[in-house]
């Protein structure tokens, strides 16, 4: 006797059409996304924006919106492959009510509303401390390198900037003056069908370049007397071996544990008691050392209050950041860049040269040993940039310049908080 299977015919059409609701289940992330966007989020700062009333309707900037957070959420972050996810996912579908923007849309409004968007990343911490989430009893700071939108091999220092001036300068004007013989070579060269003074390619391309790199060495030149102003002193040449990139002007060489990349320093202050990142920032430096006041003084903007207790690793040691917490009545726990290692004695030359502050916390934190509040952040930040660059795959910025990765940094902090908050109401929901 055969088998009995379910009916399958792909081309059986629907009594009546399903319901958005429907495509997913009960409980789904979409829904979560969608609902929180146009129910509790203030989205004033983008609707602000449209003031012509002329012209086809937009895409309902809620919808827009939504869509960017859940793609965020769901580790999708190019606008084509956002597009595409809109015609073939249902659960795109289900954010979108079915509407389809295309790319061009999708990465028009992320780059119109950089931002509107940023402030998204305090309306969900808003959220956040409503649910109970934020507790700032314990806040880790610590900072990640990312790769920018741009090659590390398109970087020239001030020193080779010179150099291929010079070089593209008389290659020009050699073929300049040998654009000046005779008629009758340029005739014989160039063809009878061109008057002969055409400039060929090869050397447009090498005047671009020339007028590209021309513009790259003003930037430096200016960047250093603007430094000079700033510090009262007389202005010199930037240093020979500083950079700039053709591509990303913003973005720095940094070091990595795996090698130098192209790209920017992220910041994160993440709350200890749920891994909701309560402050973050960009910055396009290596050293981590001058974020501490600012990073302090946006948990205080976004939660209306100071943390109690503070860690951070060894990039973050000053005496004035150490001078900071402790104005600010926070805890703090600090690495002093040998703590760990015991590389150097509490009494040896290396240590009667730190500041007072500086051996004041290298000693808590011996006194403490492993039982040291410190343990805390290795526990607390570290995972949050595992789960962004690991589990959700963000690994390059997608923009470029200072205002665009903070832009995109600031909606990765908003989807991660959105996780954390929907996996605390999902929790009560079955409890």
């Amino acid at each position: 006797m055969a088998k009995t299977f379910r009916a399958w015919d792909p081309a059986q059409g629907w009594l009546l059409p399903p319901s958005v609701m429907e495509l997913v289940p009960e409980g789904h992330l979409a829904h979560f996304v969608r609902d929180t966007v146009r129910e509790e989020i203030d989205l004033a700062p983008i609707l602000e924006a449209y003031v012509e009333e002329r012209g086809f309707p937009p895409y309902h900037p809620a919808l827009m919106t939504a869509l960017l957070l859940y793609a965020y959420c769901r580790g999708v972050y190019s606008s084509r492959t956002i597009a595409k996810a809109c015609e073939e996912r249902v659960d795109f579908m289900a954010v979108t009510g079915r509407e389809t923007p295309d790319f061009r849309t999708i990465a028009a409004f992320r780059r119109r509303h950089l931002k509107a968007l940023r402030a998204l990343f305090v309306e969900v911490v808003r959220l956040c401390r409503e649910a109970g989430l934020v507790s700032l009893g314990h806040v880790a700071l610590d900072g990640t390198k990312v790769k920018g939108n741009a090659s590390k091999h398109k970087a020239m220092s001030y020193e080779r900037m010179l150099e291929q001036e010079r070089k593209l300068r008389t290659e020009v004007q050699a073929w300049l003056d040998r654009a000046g013989a005779a008629d009758t070579k340029e005739d014989r060269d160039l063809g009878e069908d061109h008057r002969g003074d055409e400039m060929p390619e090869w050397v447009k391309d090498k005047q671009a370049r020339h007028a590209k790199i021309r513009e790259a060495r003003k930037a430096l030149e200016t960047k250093a007397k603007e430094e000079a102003k700033k510090e009262k002193r007389p202005p010199e040449p930037p240093a020979p071996t500083a950079q700039i990139n053709f591509t990303d002007a913003e973005s720095k060489i940094l070091k990595t544990g795996d090698g130098f990349i192209q790209g920017y320093n992220a910041q994160a202050a993440v709350d200890a008691s749920s891994q909701v990142i309560v402050a973050q920032d960009v910055i396009a430096q290596q050293s981590d050392m001058g974020c501490m006041e600012p990073m302090l003084d946006q948990i205080e903007r976004n939660t209306g209050q100071s943390p109690r207790e503070l860690s951070a690793d060894a990039g973050y040691c000053s005496e004035r950041n150490l001078e900071t917490i402790e104005d600010r009545g926070v805890r703090g726990y600090v690495a002093t860049g040998g703590h760990r290692h015991g590389t150097a004695s509490p009494t040896s030359a290396e240590w009667q040269k730190k500041g007072p502050l500086t051996r004041t916390m290298r000693a808590r934190l011996r006194r403490a040993g492993r039982r040291s509040r410190y343990r805390l952040r290795k526990v607390t930040v570290e995972p949050v940039f595992g789960q962004i660059k690991g589990a959700r795959g963000f690994r390059q910025f997608l923009l470029r310049g200072l205002d665009g990765v903070r832009g995109e940094w600031s909606l990765l902090a908003a989807a991660h908080n959105l996780l954390k908050l929907f996996g605390s109401r999902s929790a009560l929901a079955t409890a």
